[in-house]
């Protein structure tokens, strides 16, 4: 029961950042799934030998919830821009299939340290290149070429970490001049299709003969984890949703990055 408690409470962080930042579900859930499927479970048990892949495939299950509501609440608070979002949504979406059949493919610990080292390079990214801190000058809209295949590498790689794309399309939007307010808006609506895609491909993996991981699981989500994190994030994005666009541009890029770095330290101390 501690484990539902805590699973809840920390969904409700993931709540909170999903609507401010972008990025509650994967930054938030996967690395909590991550230690609480290690340490509080036996080391030997078969949900604890594949607790990275569990912890993505449940948070891209959660995120089909979280993205869905917070996109609803961007759309009322008139942050987002469906002229920027409406070319990468497709593209999102096939590369998420490709990253959630990777993810299901490789070693947990293989995806552990690829999870660090991709938000410790975003982390730098962000911090060391000129663009993200300082809002730059609105660019020409990209080609649909360049779209498309920017569209398959966020969705690969949000599917494949359980990381729902933020930690792309937050930077890549900012770059092209958008506001912190609105680039962590549109990260929610181009999230979707990385969750639905991302859920749709583990289930369909699952009927495969994967190896089971234990009751209350369908495939790598675990059941009870998802329901105890969409009670508490439902919570979460209630309670942030009157601060949406109130936080000044330069702190809300700089909190960002700073959540990004906690987020890193977590899995390192794991």
């Amino acid at each position: 029961m501690e484990l539902y408690f805590w699973l809840a409470a920390c969904g409700t962080l993931a709540g909170v950042t999903t609507v401010l930042f972008g990025f509650g579900g994967g930054f938030v859930v996967v690395p909590l799934l991550y230690h609480l499927l290690t340490h509080m479970r036996g080391a030997e048990t078969p949900a604890a030998s594949h607790a990275m892949q569990i912890a993505v495939a449940t948070s891209t299950c959660v995120m089909i919830f979280g993205s869905a509501m917070a996109t609803a609440k961007h759309q009322r608070a008139g942050s987002l821009d469906w002229a920027v979002i409406k070319p990468l949504v497709f593209a999102i979406a096939a590369g998420s299939v490709l990253g959630a059949a990777t993810a299901a493919a490789v070693e947990g610990s293989w995806l552990r340290w690829a999870f660090i080292a991709y938000v410790s390079l975003t982390v730098l990214d962000c911090w060391l290149r000129p663009g993200f801190l300082l809002q730059p000058a609105r660019e020409a809209r990209p080609a649909r070429a360049r779209n498309a295949l920017t569209g398959i590498v966020i969705g690969w790689i949000a599917a494949l970490l359980g990381v729902g794309g933020s930690v792309m399309t937050v930077p890549l939007l900012r770059r092209r001049g958008v506001s912190m307010t609105g680039a962590t808006a549109m990260a929610n609506p181009l999230t979707l299709p990385v969750a639905l895609a991302g859920t749709a491909t583990y289930a369909a993996l699952s009927w495969g003969g994967m190896a089971s991981v234990g009751a209350g699981y369908v495939g790598y989500v675990d059941l009870r984890a998802f329901l105890a994190l969409v009670a508490g994030s439902y919570a979460g994005i209630r309670m942030a949703s009157p601060f949406i666009g109130r936080i000044p541009d330069q702190v809300h890029a700089r909190v960002y990055v700073g959540l990004l770095v906690a987020v890193v330290a977590s899995m390192l101390i794991g």
